[in-house]
C-alpha cells in the first residue's frame, strides 16, 4: 500500500506537486485550479492492489479535472474503472453531448482510454474512490470495456445495487485474500452487465449476481448484527429473495447464514472483551446479539477453546 498527503510540503509547492506526480504521474488527468487557490491545496492519496486490480482512495481541495487525448496517449491505461464520488458534486462531461450531474456517493463506470471532464459545483474539497482493473490479456474483459464512455449508474436498478456492495466491500478491505481474485472478476462482469456489455444469462453474469446478493447479505448482518431477532426470513425480505435463494447465497462461502451470524457475534463479543475489560460478560453477550447466555458460553469455549472469563485472565495476564 502507498499513501501520500500534501501536509510535509510547503504551501506553494503543493498544487504543483499533486497535478505533475499524483494527476499526471499516476491517473493520467489534467487537473486545474485557479492560482490564487493554489497556496491553500490540500489533498490526500492512497493505493492498494487486490486480486489483481488497484484500489485508490483521494480525498483534496476541489479542482477541475480531464483526461484527454493527449492525456491518453501519453499513459494509456487499458483498465474497467468503476468510481465512486462519496463527496464533491459536480458535472461530467462524457464525449461531445454527454453531461451528466455527479451527486455525491455517484458510481460510474468507463474504460480508462476514453476522454472525460469533470467540473465540481462546490468548493469545499472531495472524497473519490477508484478501482482500476486491468483488461491487457483479457480477450472477453477487453471487448466488453472497449470504448466505454464515463457514465454514471442508475442508483434505482438491482444491478447498481450488487455493484455497490461488492464496491464497498472491496474498499473497506473486507475481503478475505484468497476471495480477492473471485471477487475482481464478478465486480467487473456486474459493470459490463450495467452497461449493456455482456449477456445476463452466461454462467459468468449469474455467478457475479449471486457474489453481489451475498454481500449486500452480509452487509445487512453487519448491519444488524446485534438484533436476536436477525433470522433468514428477515434478510431474504430485505433482498427480495426467497429464503431457499438466501441459504444458497452461502454455500460457496463454506459456512451456512446461521454459522455466519454466530461466527461474527462471537468475534464481536471478542472485540467487546478486549475493548471493554470491565464490562461484565453478561452484558457483552447481550449486546453482541446472543438471547441465551448458556449458548454464548458454549459456542464462545467451541470456537475459541476457551471459556470467556479464561480469555479475560489472558488478557490482564498479557
Amino acid at each position: 500500500m502507498i499513501s501520500f498527503d500534501t501536509d510535509g510540503l510547503r504551501p506553494d509547492e503543493r498544487f504543483d506537486h499533486w497535478c505533475e506526480v499524483r494527476a499526471k504521474g499516476l491517473f493520467g488527468v489534467t487537473i486545474e485550479v485557479s492560482r490564487e487557490r493554489r497556496p491553500d491545496f490540500h489533498g490526500r492519496f492512497s493505493a492498494y492492489e487486490t486480486g489483481g486490480a488497484t484500489v485508490a482512495e483521494l480525498q483534496a481541495s476541489s479542482y477541475r479535472v480531464s483526461r484527454t487525448w493527449a492525456d491518453i496517449k501519453r499513459m494509456s491505461g487499458d483498465s474497467l474503472n468503476i468510481f465512486q464520488q462519496v463527496r464533491g458534486p459536480g458535472m461530467l462531461r462524457a464525449g461531445e453531448e454527454r453531461v451528466h450531474m455527479i451527486a455525491d456517493g455517484t458510481m460510474t463506470i468507463a474504460h480508462s482510454d476514453v476522454p472525460f471532464a469533470g467540473t465540481p459545483i462546490r468548493s469545499d474539497g472531495f472524497h473519490f474512490r477508484a478501482l482500476k482493473i486491468p483488461v491487457t490479456g483479457n480477450a472477453r474483459l477487453a471487448a466488453g470495456a472497449e470504448n466505454l464512455l464515463c457514465e454514471p449508474l442508475l442508483p434505482e436498478t438491482p444491478v447498481a445495487r450488487l455493484i455497490e456492495a461488492i464496491f464497498a466491500a472491496i474498499v473497506e478491505q473486507r475481503i478475505e485474500a484468497a476471495d480477492a481474485d473471485a471477487t475482481i472478476r464478478h465486480i467487473a462482469q456486474l459493470a459490463l452487465l450495467a452497461r449493456g456489455r455482456v449477456t445476463p444469462g452466461t454462467p459468468e453474469s449469474r455467478n457475479a449476481v449471486r457474489h453481489g446478493y451475498l454481500q449486500m447479505a452480509l452487509t445487512l448482518l453487519r448491519s444488524h448484527l446485534l438484533e436476536p431477532d436477525l433470522s433468514p426470513t428477515r434478510v431474504a425480505r430485505a433482498l427480495n429473495i426467497s429464503v431457499r435463494q438466501l441459504h444458497l447465497l452461502f454455500e460457496p462461502t463454506g459456512q451456512s447464514f446461521a454459522r455466519t451470524v454466530l461466527a461474527m457475534r462471537l468475534a464481536e463479543a471478542r472485540r467487546q472483551m478486549e475493548s471493554m475489560p470491565l464490562r461484565p460478560v453478561a452484558e457483552i453477550a447481550s449486546a453482541s446479539g446472543f438471547d441465551s447466555l448458556a449458548t454464548f458460553y458454549r459456542t464462545f469455549r467451541q470456537t475459541y477453546g476457551m471459556a470467556p472469563g479464561d480469555l479475560r485472565k489472558d488478557l490482564r495476564l498479557g
